[in-house]
Formats: C-alpha cells, sequence, structure tokens
C-alpha cells in the first residue's frame, strides 16, 4: 500500500522543491523553494526532532517515562511534542516571550509544559530560555536536554536528510542555497552534504538585523553593539551555536524585520505560499544578495522556506500587528513602493 503510515512520523521529510514565478523574476535564475511546512509538524524541526530522540534512544538515554527538555522559538517543541506524543514521554519546553500566544496554546495542546521567559536578556542569564531548560533538565528525574544549538545530531538530521533531497530534487544542478540561521543544523547539515557533491555550490545563511552571527563570520569575534530586540522568530541569535559550521558558509545576508515582513506576505499574494516570517526572511536575503550578486539563467537557487505561516496568523498576517510595529499602513499591496526601503547591508 502507498502513501500509508504506521503513526504521523512517517510522514517526515521528502518536502517538495517549488519553483517561485513572480516574486523573484527580476533574478535571472531559476528560483526553488523546499516546503518544509509539508512535514507533519509543519516545520523543518520535525527532522532533527525525530533523528535527536531516535539517536537518545539507541543509547539507552531515553526510556519509559522519559521527560525531554529543550529551549525553542516555537517550531522545535512543536516537533518535539509531537514526536514525544507518539513515543510516550513527557515533553517540557522553555520559550521566549517574543512566541506569539497561539503557539504557547499549539505546544500546550500536544501536551507540552511551558514555561516563558524573557527574551531581551543575555543568553547566560539564569532567566534566559537557554538557562531556564538547563536548569529544569539538572533539577528533573529521568530527563533528557535536547539542547539544540550545541547538538552535533541537529546538523546530522540535516546532513542525512535535507541535503540529499535537495541534491536529487535539482540532479545535481543547484548552484545555491539560501536559509536562515538560527540554531544553525538546517543550513550546516545541508551544507555539509551538498558541498561533499559539488564544492563550488554556494552557500547563502540569512541573519537577522540584530543579531551577531553575520558579524562573528566575518571577523570571527563577537560585536554586542550588533545585539538589539527584533521580531522574526526563529532566526539569529546572541550567542553562537556550535551546531552552526561557518566555514560551510560563504556568505551572510542581514535583513530586518520590516523588509522581511513585506516579502512574506508578498509571497502569499503573489506565489500563493503562505510560510512563516523566516519565508520572508530568506526570500529577502536572496533579493538582496543578487543585488550585488550577478545570476545568470544557467543558475539554480534553493531557499529552505521553514514551517507554516498559519503560525504568524496574529502576527506577520495581521495589518494590526505591522500598524504596531510602525510598517507601512497600505494593506501591502502597493510592493513598488514598500520595496524601495532602504536595504540593511
Amino acid at each position: 500500500m502507498s502513501n500509508v503510515y504506521d503513526n504521523i512520523l512517517g510522514l517526515i521529510g521528502n518536502t517538495p522543491l517549488v519553483r517561485l514565478n513572480t516574486v523573484t523574476k527580476e533574478i535571472p535564475a531559476k528560483v526553488y523553494a523546499k516546503l518544509e511546512s509539508y512535514n507533519p509538524g509543519h516545520s523543518t524541526k520535525d527532522r532533527i526532532a525525530l533523528h535527536i530522540i531516535e539517536n537518545a534512544e539507541k543509547k539507552g538515554l531515553l526510556k519509559e517515562d522519559s521527560v525531554v527538555v529543550e529551549t525553542t522559538s516555537g517550531n522545535t517543541g512543536f516537533s518535539l511534542a509531537m514526536v514525544c506524543i507518539i513515543k510516550g514521554y513527557k515533553c517540557i519546553l522553555a520559550v521566549s516571550d517574543k512566541t506569539k500566544p497561539e503557539k504557547i496554546a499549539y505546544l500546550k495542546a500536544l501536551g507540552a509544559t511551558v514555561y516563558v521567559c524573557p527574551a531581551n536578556v543575555p543568553a547566560n542569564d539564569p532567566r534566559s530560555y537557554y538557562e531556564v531548560a538547563k536548569r529544569i533538565a539538572a533539577e528533573t528525574p529521568n530527563s533528557v536536554y535536547i539542547n539544540q544549538y550545541f547538538n552535533e545530531l541537529n546538523i546530522d538530521a540535516h546532513y542525512q536528510t535535507t541535503g540529499p533531497e535537495i541534491w536529487e530534487q535539482t540532479e545535481g544542478k543547484i548552484t545555491h542555497l539560501f536559509a536562515c540561521t538560527g540554531t544553525g543544523g538546517t543550513l550546516s547539515g545541508s551544507a555539509k552534504f551538498l558541498k561533499e557533491k559539488n564544492p563550488d555550490i554556494k552557500i547563502i545563511g540569512v541573519d537577522a538585523d540584530g543579531s551577531i552571527l553575520k558579524s562573528y563570520h566575518e571577523t570571527g569575534k563577537i560585536h554586542k553593539e550588533d545585539v538589539h530586540p527584533y521580531q522574526i522568530e526563529g532566526m539569529g541569535k546572541n550567542l553562537i551555536p556550535s551546531a552552526l559550521l561557518f566555514d560551510k558558509v560563504d556568505e551572510f545576508v542581514r535583513v530586518n524585520d520590516e523588509m522581511s515582513a513585506y516579502r512574506t506576505r508578498e509571497i502569499a499574494l503573489k506565489e500563493a505560499i503562505m510560510g512563516g516570517y523566516t519565508t520572508g526572511a530568506v526570500t529577502q536575503g536572496l533579493i538582496q544578495y543578487a543585488q550585488s550578486h550577478e545570476f545568470t539563467e544557467n543558475d539554480f537557487v534553493v531557499m529552505i522556506y521553514p514551517d507554516h505561516g498559519s503560525r504568524y496568523i496574529t502576527k506577520v498576517y495581521s495589518d494590526k500587528w505591522m500598524e504596531e510595529q510602525g510598517f507601512i499602513n497600505n494593506c501591502f499591496h502597493n510592493y513598488d513602493e514598500v520595496f524601495k526601503t532602504e536595504f540593511i547591508k
């Protein structure tokens, strides 16, 4: 029987590649999006959740009545909660207060215990979601801390699945890969595999304005002056995750909240792809990159679209929220004017 599975975890991976025809029409290259929202948990994080948990099981770290603990901006939490339901584990998650209430409700609907922590504190602050998750794991008997930011299995999950899928789907013709960087696992694992197949493939990381990753890649130093609050969830960092292999990245592009928000909504209106906030961010990254790099019709660009827009209905897809951020109040249909806004270099 085809397309019949023992449980929902069998649906993870093998996500589709879809060509963009309007938003990137000024770029002569063929541009495709890998729609990770087609995973059952609606994001690319399904891949690492299953991979890390199954590796912990093989090592005997997870047993009956075990507890899975993790730091998450939302998507990893959804995926872990989903896997824990099928596997029979309890799930405890620490999230930042940038996480919208509907995301927290979703996590709780999947049975997770959720702790909300302040976002705008240093990573080593005991109130940060990193430190809260560590403390909970240390204090909870029979628990495993996933630690996605510093877990090599985060990279390995994408090395074993996402990278090979992209290579096969493009028949080895891919020339550029663009992906947002948060933990770095998606970009690093995919890049590691693709660079082994063809070292000439350009790997472009997309960072948030307010994050330290781009400048760290360029200088090898942490520039604290780069850090300031921003709204895009699931990308950028105020620490350096070991799951981000900087030597596999050719260049970083930094994008801001406003332009990423416009792009997210433009993609929905012009491509009928309702992606998350990072969908707009990675697309904005490609468009900014194209301002200073020449593409040809022989180039084959793949962008990873990490999740689904349904999780951002009260954020980037809300006119009210957009107005509250000070973004242009014109229902966002006049894109030719909107995109004359100065880019973040």
